[in-house]
């Protein structure tokens, strides 16, 4: 069992790394893409040391829009916005601007 959770946590970090690099919405979906859920993105390391917003901050990325830690909505350097919602990642500004409905409300 220990190994499942070091490889795990292995590929967390992996994700994490690139993620410092990202410079596009397209780079975010690309590197947490995810099959079997509603959103384009998925980002299951939620629960360790380093978040999605931290890596993408290093990567020049800007806060737009906060609800809470695991509720927020980023812009890259070349404007592209993603919206990370509990861990899902969605393309655009998904807090009621301009990327449609969500799968599940915000609030």
């Amino acid at each position: 069992m220990s190994n499942m959770l070091d490889i795990f946590w292995a590929v967390i970090a992996e994700q994490l790394q690139e993620l410092r690099t990202a410079k596009n919405a397209n780079d975010v979906l690309r590197i947490l893409a995810s099959e079997g859920t509603v959103a384009p993105g998925f980002f299951g390391g939620s629960g360790g040391d380093e978040t999605v917003r931290d890596a993408l901050c290093t990567a020049g990325w800007e806060l737009v829009w906060e609800q809470f830690s695991f509720c927020y909505t980023m812009r890259a350097p070349d404007g592209s916005m993603i919206t990370y919602i509990e861990g899902d990642v969605y393309r655009g500004d998904r807090h009621g601007n301009d990327a449609g409905p969500i799968s599940r409300p915000v609030n």
